[in-house]
């Protein structure tokens, strides 16, 4: 079930979500469920695995988002308890290993001369590409869930406390920070910032979308995703989670009960919107737009104007991934570690392998050479082709 954190201390309070029902006496705009058992399906299509590994323990137990970095020809991954990788990604050759002596609480970023992640005792580290030595590192003011971005320059880290800091790439000196506001209880998961050459876009669990130049950390514009309605804090629930997806001078955001919506990148006047509630990114491909909705629907929408193609709802509340656009296909995973293949013409499931007993929550990635990659919660990786069965 969803983790959620409250920033009374500083790792939070990690409640699980029948808990914090039980304990309000309200329901939030959706009603929290049981997740329905798989789904037994008559598969067309398979998972082809092309190569596989092991990370470490991945995510080691903890509620963490380390997703891989794929920058073309290697992937760089990282796991909880401090293994490091560079890997080839067409044949899974381990290029360099490292061991990190900390906890590491972050998925890699990167940019053309280092590595970036943060660790459990909430620091800020660079690393070489080469071999995966440390160069710098900076303090933090408090926990920092997803990736550090940078645009080569500027390393840019969000905390889980609102707060947005600006680090020189060359030497991790602090140029800047924003402090947003964040409610006292919200979703333990965080967008990674998008990192331009002029602004960072940042999203809040208090639902706001802002723009701050990359210079100064100023605010030059901010979006309501979501507003809080409601007596409890759980029904006040608006986070943004997933990071905004740019689509040349525009982009698309969703949030937790909130909305779906196009957001010029320059003003941030709105284009268009309509309700959704999502904790993961939307996935464009084909003039569609493919959302996993937080009950566990997955929708597409017709882009030109938003309309409902199709909606599949055999994998209600299994706390799914962004979906990826693979061929014909949808590709999600979801909390007990199933991956799932959706027909994109009508939204049928039409593929299921078991990958991790322990679940996936970090969406697939495309390769550069077309194929899938897969990271589970207990570090295993591989790399798949989704082809119609033989």
């Amino acid at each position: 079930m969803p983790v959620f954190r409250d920033r009374i201390s500083r790792r939070g309070l990690f409640l699980g979500l029948a808990l914090l029902v039980a304990l309000s006496g309200c329901s939030t705009t959706d009603t929290f469920e049981q997740p329905v058992p798989v789904p037994e399906i008559e598969a067309s299509a398979e998972f082809k695995r092309v190569w596989s590994m092991s990370v470490g323990d991945g995510h080691d137990g903890d509620f963490l988002y380390l997703a891989p970095l794929n920058t073309g020809d290697l992937i760089y991954v990282a796991s909880a308890d401090g293994e490091l990788y560079a890997v080839a990604s067409d044949s899974g050759k381990v290029v360099w290993e490292s061991e990190f002596e900390e906890r590491i609480f972050s998925g890699l970023g990167g940019d053309g001369q280092y590595l970036y992640l943060t660790t459990e005792n909430a620091d800020l580290v660079a690393l070489s590409r080469e071999d995966g030595s440390e160069v710098w590192r900076q303090p933090l003011p408090t926990e920092v869930l997803s990736a550090p971005q940078s645009n080569g320059s500027l390393v840019v880290a969000q905390t889980t406390d609102g707060k947005v800091l600006g680090f020189s790439a060359a030497d991790g000196e602090k140029l800047w920070q924003y402090d947003g506001t964040v409610p006292v209880l919200s979703m333990r998961a965080a967008a990674a910032p998008l990192v331009g050459g002029d602004v960072v876009i940042a999203s809040f669990a208090s639902g706001k979308l802002i723009a701050l130049a990359a210079a100064s950390g100023q605010p030059m514009w901010q979006y309501e995703v979501g507003q809080a309605q409601g007596r409890t804090e759980l029904e006040r629930l608006v986070d943004v989670t997933g990071q905004p997806l740019v689509l040349e001078t525009a982009v698309m955001v969703v949030g937790y009960q909130g909305k779906l919506a196009l957001v010029d990148i320059r003003t941030g006047q709105e284009i268009w919107s309509r309700n959704a509630s999502s904790l993961y990114s939307p996935m464009i491909g084909g003039g569609q737009i493919y959302l996993a909705s937080s009950n566990g629907d997955i929708l597409a929408l017709r882009g030109s104007d938003r309309r409902e193609v199709w909606t599949q709802d055999r994998l209600a509340w299994r706390q799914l991934t962004q979906p990826m656009v693979y061929e014909d296909y949808l590709v999600v995973g979801d909390f007990e570690g199933y991956l799932h293949a959706i027909d994109r013409e009508d939204g049928s499931l039409v593929g299921q392998l078991e990958f991790d007993d322990e679940g996936i929550r970090v969406p697939a990635q495309r390769l550069a050479n077309g194929n899938l990659l897969v990271f589970g919660n207990s570090g295993k990786m591989a790399v798949f082709q989704v082809k119609p069965q033989d």
